[in-house]
């Protein structure tokens, strides 16, 4: 294999791929990045053995072939050359010791290599789903779920995002859910063409952050297929296949209370700096924060029996019987910094059922929070 490849090229391919690489790794090949030479591209492929991410570049190619060699090592060398420099990189198989050799300008750095033969490859398998979602609908389904997945390994079906489709008030809608047992994060979006007999898949907690950070700089529509057992999500010059978590995602709609008439409206940003201030006092392992309700008042609280305590009166539209109830004041900011309009509703019951918090001008988002004591 023998090319040139422009540096901000290589750079933006690495970045968005070696991510994807494991700092520990026990088997040595994962540690590798495959550099696959075809006519006028570069292809770069990462891999976990769950979750593989294919970025394409333009390259000049002079000899076309497939090689390995370390993500990051390669990726914090195209980081230090200097901006616009043209890299040449050459090596396989029939290179001295199988190395891998990189030019820019007056540096040269020999790499080590491992066989691309020994690469694993993703079975792609039949994906028999198929699907297209805009950029920024796929970025909204995941910013207004990720922050409520679990990262507890033990209820591992519970460490992603539930993809499926769904009916909401007699209408067809892609639905994501997220929970780690304390809130829940419902949002929904109208039923993509194609998507109407897609499985409920779970998407794995990387699988999603990853997908994430690419999604940034997508343009254009995103092709998703979708088997029982994998899933890929195809745009630009990039292709991400996954595998999916083997596991039940528990009923979601049983914890979703109906009948909370107990109804609070108040300016979110104001009421987020002022939960963000008095949490300030509470301590650091429960960051509990008291929400005392009367007639068109709402009244916060943080004590810590070593900060002392801190209390903050906000005017909020409430007319139902009075009640004080506890947050954990993180999930409260959290569920907050999702709401993209000016008022959050939240539906009560008692101080000891879940609570639904939602965007007063935006029903396809819904959150549900376990109140704590206080």
């Amino acid at each position: 294999m023998k090319l040139t490849i422009e540096r901000g090229a290589l750079l933006k391919a690495l970045g968005h791929i070696q991510s994807v690489v494991e700092r520990r790794n026990t088997i040595p090949i994962l540690a590798n990045v495959m550099l696959e030479a075809s006519k006028g591209k570069l292809a770069l492929t990462a891999t976990d053995m769950d979750l593989a991410i294919i970025e394409t570049a333009a390259a000049d190619v002079a000899k076309t072939g497939t090689i390995t060699v370390q993500a990051h090592t390669l990726y914090d060398i195209a980081r230090k050359l200097p901006e616009g420099s043209q890299v040449g990189l050459e090596g396989g198989p029939d290179a001295k010791g199988g190395q891998v050799s990189l030019r820019a300008g007056r540096s040269t750095f020999t790499l080590a290599s491992l066989p691309a033969e020994d690469f694993p490859k993703m079975a792609g398998g039949d994906l028999p789903h198929n699907f297209e979602l805009s950029a920024g609908d796929l970025r909204g389904l995941i910013d207004r779920t990720r922050f409520a997945i679990s990262t507890e390994e033990t209820r591992y079906y519970l460490n992603g995002i539930y993809l499926h489709a769904a009916q909401s008030n007699g209408v067809k809608v892609l639905r994501a859910v997220a929970t780690d047992g304390h809130r829940l994060a419902r949002v929904e979006m109208p039923l993509p063409d194609g998507a109407g007999s897609v499985p409920g898949v779970i998407l794995p907690r990387k699988t999603v952050m990853e997908l994430r950070k690419l999604l940034d700089e997508a343009q254009g529509a995103i092709a998703v297929s979708l088997s029982d057992t994998r899933v890929r999500f195809a745009f630009d010059d990039v292709v991400l296949t996954s595998k999916l978590i083997d596991g039940t995602f528990p009923d979601y709609e049983r914890v979703i209370p109906s009948n909370n008439d107990k109804i609070l409206e108040v300016d979110c940003k104001v009421f987020a700096e002022a939960v963000d201030r008095v949490a300030t006092i509470s301590t650091e392992k429960s960051r509990a924060i008291k929400l005392a309700l009367a007639k068109g008042q709402l009244t916060l609280t943080a004590t810590s029996p070593d900060a002392g305590s801190a209390t903050e009166e906000l005017e909020a539209s409430y007319t139902a019987a009075p009640i004080e109830i506890g947050f954990n004041a993180r999930y409260l900011l959290d569920i907050a910094q999702q709401i993209e309009g000016d008022g959050a509703r939240f539906s009560m019951s008692d101080a000891a059922s879940p609570t639904v918090v939602q965007d007063s001008a935006d029903a396809s988002a819904l959150y549900v929070l376990m109140p704590m004591r206080v």
